[in-house]
């Protein structure tokens, strides 16, 4: 069984570094939409986003930012992370089927409450920056060696406009 491991705040240094990707799907962007709530054209409607300057769908911004999320959640520092607080801003549209790699680097830590901060930066298939800011994050105290759980199975149908 794959397994997952942390950070403590202890064991992260200024300058350490994680990556982590995700492709993202059709399902993704459906699944984000119908949990977020945000049901803007520009995401799921094929023929609104052909007339916007994108050309074509795109991802939900906020989708980028819960990659960034997985990132913090599951490389560095890794399970039993608290996410207090992140600057964003996004550089390029994210689009379907574009993989995502986040990169993570340590840039300070704050030793009284044991929170690190950490510069983000997320990057398509072609190297291109999609997204960029700054994470602050409550390191793990404890050592955590886990088994990986599986990810939720979820389904969605799309309306009669996506596609």
């Amino acid at each position: 069984m794959p397994t997952l491991s942390n950070y403590t705040y202890d064991e992260i240094t200024i300058g350490q570094t994680a990556t982590y990707s995700k492709r993202v799907e059709e399902r993704d962007v459906l699944l984000f939409a119908a949990v977020s709530g945000d049901v803007n054209p520009v995401h799921l409607d094929a023929d609104f986003a052909a007339g916007t300057q994108f050309g074509e769908r795109i991802a939900h911004g906020m989708l980028t930012g819960a990659i960034i999320s997985a990132a913090l959640a599951m490389e560095l520092p890794g399970p039993g992370t608290v996410y207090l607080g992140q600057s964003l801003r996004f550089r390029l549209p994210v689009k379907i089927g574009d993989t995502v790699t986040v990169e993570l680097e340590v840039v300070e830590k704050k030793d009284r409450r044991q929170f690190v901060t950490l510069q983000c930066r997320a990057r398509n298939q072609h190297g291109d920056e999609v997204a960029s800011g700054s994470a602050d994050v409550m390191a793990p105290r404890d050592k955590l060696e886990i088994e990986r759980p599986a990810a939720p199975r979820a389904s969605v149908e799309p309306s009669a406009s996506a596609g």
